[in-house]
């Protein structure tokens, strides 16, 4: 191991963006892997799946790897075809003819592509809305391109008992009127939500929609999970209100769509004056994505509507959730019933452990939550995901995230052994 000495000891400090961003910092990631966790413990922390994409989407990958040009650069605005096929699908629900050349980006990721984003319109200093609690990715990708977070919460039902719709999740709205400045740059909107689960009502996107055209911000829509609503649930495209195209650019998610979150290809809906210079940072960052598996991609949009691939897929998530729900309903603790995405947050309030249990020193010192889901990873071999908020701790604290993007016997075994968790609940 190298050490420090005089004369190596006055070497280049690392940029303050990775301060700013927390991304040195011991994360919630990090505490909650496989390496710090017994061997056997079920991970429903993490939003991966354990199960394959469907076989004829990672047919035409393997397929692809057999073409020349699919092993090659792809453009910088991704593969023809799987824009054209973006352009099929997404026609109808963003209610617009898209243009393939100017109004479509394939990115590596749905990260990366809001990354680019990011990288495209923020100047030092321009502030930037989220709704917490909100995916960790948003704080770092922000403040590495000089943006300052500004932080709006998502309210919960007071005093909620058993199951309750992740609807009731409320913005303020005058909260939102008073979190904008002169500063204000953007706006980001993630429905369906992680990790609330909450599908955005037309009535709330509206109020969001009415004050970005005030102030002429930016919305970052993140709908990488809009192929999974529930229960019938309208998933309103904020783009698709008036006036809110020109200033709206929409998030989406091979991984999400076809449990292929390795795959890293996403893809971004937008005008071309936003379209444009985000390509020019999107080149710079990574120049093109994945080509076979953008091919894979393509393949897979074209054929979901004659598949019927979304609709069944949500069932089986629907089935997948249920197993959950029913857990928790056993228990007596409270929790969303989430109205989209694949996350389910369980208040853990009433968990008790006792006070001299040997937590981590990455446990300890931090809020409740932590420890609650540490003690239940180790007690009782699941692990879930703390996700309070930093500026509003004490509006988020009490709920950890259960993800259910796993199989059927994997959530059955994780329900059976949560069952005795009421051995310590009070």
């Amino acid at each position: 191991m190298a050490t420090v000495t005089a004369e190596n000891s006055n070497l280049v400090k690392f940029s303050d963006r990775l301060k700013h961003g927390r991304a040195l910092a011991e994360d919630v990631w990090s505490i909650y892997n496989a390496a710090n966790l017994p061997a056997d413990c079920i991970n429903l922390g993490q939003g991966y799946m354990n199960f394959a994409p469907p076989e004829w989407v990672t047919n035409a990958a393997k397929e692809a790897l057999g073409v020349v040009a699919a092993n090659h650069y792809s453009h910088p605005k991704g593969r023809i075809r799987l824009r054209q096929a973006l352009k099929k699908v997404y026609d109808p629900q963003l209610k617009r003819n898209l243009d393939v050349e100017k109004e479509i980006l394939v990115t590596s990721g749905a990260n990366e592509g809001q990354y680019a984003v990011f990288t495209a319109f923020l100047e030092p200093g321009d502030e930037v809305i989220m709704f917490e609690p909100f995916f960790d990715q948003y704080l770092a990708s922000v403040t590495f391109n000089g943006g300052i977070p500004v932080y709006v919460p998502l309210h919960p039902p007071a005093n909620a008992t058993g199951q309750f719709s992740s609807e009731e999740w409320k913005i303020n709205p005058d909260e939102l009127r008073s979190a904008i400045t002169p500063r204000t740059k953007m706006i980001i909107v993630n429905t369906p939500h992680n990790p609330v689960g909450k599908v955005f009502t037309r009535a709330e996107l509206e109020i969001i929609a009415a004050l970005a055209k005030e102030h002429n911000l930016l919305v970052m829509s993140d709908e990488v999970y809009d192929t999974l609503v529930f229960d019938g649930k309208e998933h309103v495209r904020i783009a698709t209100l008036p006036g809110m195209w020109d200033r709206t650019v929409t998030v989406g998610s091979a991984g999400k769509s076809f449990a292929a979150t390795g795959w890293r290809v996403g893809w971004l809906f937008g005008p071309e004056y936003i379209i444009k210079p985000t390509l020019a940072a999107t080149t710079r960052i990574v120049f093109c994505s994945n080509s076979p598996l953008q091919e894979a991609a393509a393949a897979g949009l074209e054929q979901v509507q004659e598949r019927k691939f979304f609709e069944t897929q949500t069932a089986e998530y629907a089935e997948r959730r249920a197993v959950l729900t029913s857990c928790f309903d056993s228990l007596g603790l409270p929790y969303t019933n989430p109205e989209g995405s694949y996350f389910i947050l369980l208040d853990i309030s009433r968990v008790k452990f006792p006070d001299d249990y040997p937590f981590p020193p990455s446990v300890l010192g931090r809020g409740r939550d932590f420890k609650a889901c540490w003690f239940i990873a180790i007690e009782i071999g699941v692990s879930s995901i703390p996700f309070y908020c930093i500026e509003h701790a004490n509006i988020g604290e009490v709920y950890a995230r259960f993800a259910f993007c796993k199989d059927l016997d994997t959530l059955k075994h994780a329900s059976e052994r949560l069952e005795k968790l009421k051995q310590y609940i009070v």
